[in-house]
């Protein structure tokens, strides 16, 4: 990651007053999110911005998320969406996981599907189920995701040698990498390199089912 130029620890902890409190259109998830997450994201975003002597808005410039957004999230007001998360971790050069991580302890979980943390598009359309316990940060990660019928979800590119594969289990799913569109039918499967823009697309009549697993370039320490 380049490094950043030096500011005041201050200036970090404590941004100049927004003119604009509001976040932009789309960026506060659905309801159907797991709003338990919201003050583990809070802590994970401002631990990570002043480690790395970042106000809220350089980190703003250099993720695309407005400022007003990034201070709610911080302090526990908003729950972002999964694209809200996915730009900032890609700002701060970490993996997903790390931004919904709360340290624990042990080697066995059992994630219960009724207790399930469920990240979602702001109009809950497009849902990512992690199937990973959050006590760690890791290079592999797993998920379930659905996508309503009709239901197109973009994808910003991720950090460089980030490498997706997607198995889809029910429905059909147009998956564009770049400018190249790929059909899967169920039991079909994809495996690209994420780092360049790509979405995901149901144009079927019932809900889209897949699951991912999340490669990234760098071991997290």
């Amino acid at each position: 990651m380049p490094k950043q130029p030096s500011i005041t620890r201050a200036a970090a902890l404590s941004p100049k007053p927004d003119d604009d409190n509001t976040p932009a259109a789309g960026e506060i998830a659905h309801n159907g999110a797991s709003h338990d997450l919201t003050p583990v994201v809070g802590e994970n975003l401002r631990r990570l911005r002043t480690q790395r002597a970042l106000s809220l808005e350089r980190l703003a410039k250099a993720s695309g998320v407005s400022r007003a957004m990034l201070g709610q999230i911080e302090l526990g007001q908003s729950t972002p969406t999964i694209n809200v998360l996915w730009k900032i971790a890609r700002a701060l050069g970490v993996p997903f996981s790390t931004l919904i991580t709360h340290r624990g302890t042990g080697t066995t979980h059992v994630l219960r599907a009724d207790t399930a943390k469920r990240l979602t598009s702001a109009d809950g359309r497009f849902v990512s189920r992690a199937l990973f316990p959050f006590d760690a940060p890791r290079n592999v990660e797993f998920y379930e995701l659905r996508l309503a019928a009709g239901t197109t979800e973009e994808a910003e590119p991720h950090a460089p040698g980030t490498v997706e594969n997607l198995v889809l289990a029910q429905g059909t799913v147009d998956v564009t990498i770049a400018e190249d569109r790929h059909a899967l039918a169920a039991g079909d499967a994809i495996l690209f390199e994420a780092d360049v823009a790509h979405s995901y697309r149901n144009a079927g009549r019932a809900e889209a089912v897949m699951y991912l697993v999340m490669t990234y370039a760098e071991k997290v320490s």
